[in-house]
């Protein structure tokens, strides 16, 4: 079949295949580059269509489509909805930890027999050697990454198996691969970009502006008066929410003290059995409990369409954790709340979970064993002692200093020219705290949020680099008149302009409110600046 980027075609596979009688144009424009065998990265809001970016033009191209998606459940949701067309160029299989061994079999053999298209898959079952190449010998034309975030350092879900995934579409003959999220700020777009090798892809980031949700934000100087706000919002609507809280022991004693106050809650962390989370899921799905108290371990994989509000018992970790949890409301379109109840405490209480760093003598010790020899991860556990999760930060922060590489068969060695055990602690140890300087700027965004008397909808696209020259009056500030239209012309440098510091390095300028201006510098995260001091005092200048 002769490949075409036309959008006649993709057009008339979406009416034909699913019924759609349109595209949007940042659709358009993603399956443009899909067809075009080019890489892409696409950050849409929920409900936005990204699955149709691959799904589409996987219709179209010679050979099968290769997703990898970090929950079982979420899969299962995308292969029904496959499935259900009965149509072969749609077909979907898995491999999974569900699946017995004839099953894995099976879904290989649909494959290759050309009676399914796609293959579904996690980044761990993909890591298995054999595996990779038995999905590699099926010739995939096309790799889709849902939840590409993952995969980021900077992101929500650090998981060593999605820092990997670089190396496994290596594995897999590097077919061309297109990046689905939710959510992106642009350091975290460029670290996917970085981690996942896409070569020079096309970039789509649209409409992440949700005018259904209502944005609203409380100031808190009391745990009572929280509580108070809360209840006032549960008694204003019955309908199924969310409440996030920040840690295991706030989910469990919020969900009892609702429930005796006659607002019936479960509660959903990280520390409880995957059977009850899993049965928990289903129960919140089927609209069996109304309001689950969780922390941010509730989170992909929640297609529910009628979440009607999400509230923030303190302030997220950052814009990149909130702007995920609050799009879980209103995925119907309805009219949705989502509430901020923040105290300044909250800010401390973010500090200490981004404490910690590495041990600069264990990752000593880990440099060392890879300058021995190549090993498997299992052989590297063994060696040093050191868990799964922590031998996977340790490596993601050797290979990015240059003291790690992966090797054939699933290992990792160390580079010809790595340097020394003692330089690569060092070096690894300097890194990591240049991301911690990096990840508490954005809990220093995440207040400016809260904290903001302007448009709320402004400040929040801005930290994604999305400008938006209305107000989005859908927040509680627009609905008191203290908004004001940004136009984007304010201040000495337009913004989305490359500046340079003379301490900080280069930046972005993101955005301008009032008569401060918002910086993302790539060594030292989100800085606010007054903009009559960078003006007076030569600060910036254009890099």
């Amino acid at each position: 079949m002769k490949l075409t980027t036309h959008s006649t075609s993709l057009r008339r596979a979406a009416r034909n295949l699913f019924g759609w009688t349109a595209l949007r144009p940042n659709q358009l424009a993603a399956m443009r580059a899909v067809m075009k065998r080019r890489d892409a990265l696409v950050v849409l809001p929920t409900g936005a269509g990204k699955s149709a970016i691959y799904q589409i033009p996987a219709s179209l191209i010679p050979g099968p489509t290769v997703v990898i998606s970090p929950l079982l459940a979420l899969q299962q949701d995308q292969i029904a909805a496959l499935n259900e067309r009965q149509r072969p160029e749609l077909r979907a299989v898995r491999i999974s930890s569900d699946e017995s061994a004839t099953q894995q079999a099976q879904a290989i053999e649909e494959i290759r027999a050309g009676r399914a298209e796609f293959l579904f898959i996690t980044p761990e079952a993909l890591s298995n050697p054999d595996r990779l190449a038995e999905v590699r010998s099926l010739g995939p034309a096309l790799v889709a990454i849902d939840e590409a975030h993952c995969i980021s350092a900077w992101g929500h879900d650090f998981r060593p198996d999605y820092l990997a995934l670089g190396h496994l579409i290596d594995g897999l003959g590097r077919p061309p691969v297109v990046a689905l999220t939710a959510t992106a700020s642009p350091p975290v777009r460029d670290d996917i970009i970085a981690r996942l090798r896409l070569r020079e892809p096309e970039v789509v980031v649209s409409g992440l502006d949700r005018p259904n949700l209502f944005l609203e934000v409380a100031y808190c100087p009391t745990d009572d008066y929280r509580w108070r706000r809360l209840v006032a919002l549960l008694r204003d609507d019955e309908r199924p929410g969310i409440i996030y809280v920040p840690t295991r022991r706030a989910a469990e004693e919020l969900a009892g003290r609702l429930t005796d106050a006659g607002f019936p809650a479960e509660f959903y962390h990280g520390g409880m059995p995957t059977a009850a989370r899993h049965e928990l899921h289903e129960a919140f799905l089927a609209d069996r409990v109304p309001i689950m108290v969780a922390t941010s371990a509730f989170g992909m994989g929640i297609d529910k369409p009628n979440i009607a509000w999400v509230v923030h018992m303190a302030l997220p970790d950052s814009p990149d954790s909130y702007f995920q949890e609050i799009g879980r409301a209103g995925r119907d379109g309805s009219p949705s709340r989502v509430l901020l109840l923040w105290r300044a405490e909250d800010v401390g209480l973010q500090r200490y979970f981004s404490g910690g760093l590495p041990d600069e003598k264990e990752l000593c010790e880990l440099a060392a064993v890879l300058r021995s020899k190549p090993r498997t991860r299992k052989e590297l556990r063994e060696l040093t002692g050191l868990g799964p999760r922590k031998l996977g930060q340790y490596l993601s922060l050797l290979e990015q200093i240059g003291a790690a590489e992966p090797r054939a068969k699933q290992r990792v060695g160390a580079p010809r020219y790595a340097p020394d055990a003692a330089e690569s602690g060092r070096a690894a140890l300097a890194e990591a705290e240049r991301q911690q300087t990096v990840t508490r700027s954005r809990t220093d965004m995440m207040r400016a949020f809260a904290e903001t008397t302007g448009c709320r909808g402004q400040v929040l696209l801005a930290y994604f680099g999305e400008q938006m020259t209305e107000v989005c009056a859908h927040c509680d500030n627009c609905h008191a008149g203290t908004s004001v239209a940004n136009d984007g012309a304010v201040g000495p440098f337009p913004v989305h302009s490359q500046v340079r510091h003379p301490e900080w390095g280069s930046g972005l300028v993101l955005n301008y409110e009032d008569d401060r201006m918002t910086v993302l510098f790539d060594e030292v995260g989100y800085k606010t600046l007054s903009v009559r001091v960078v003006s007076e005092q030569g600060l910036l200048e254009l890099d």
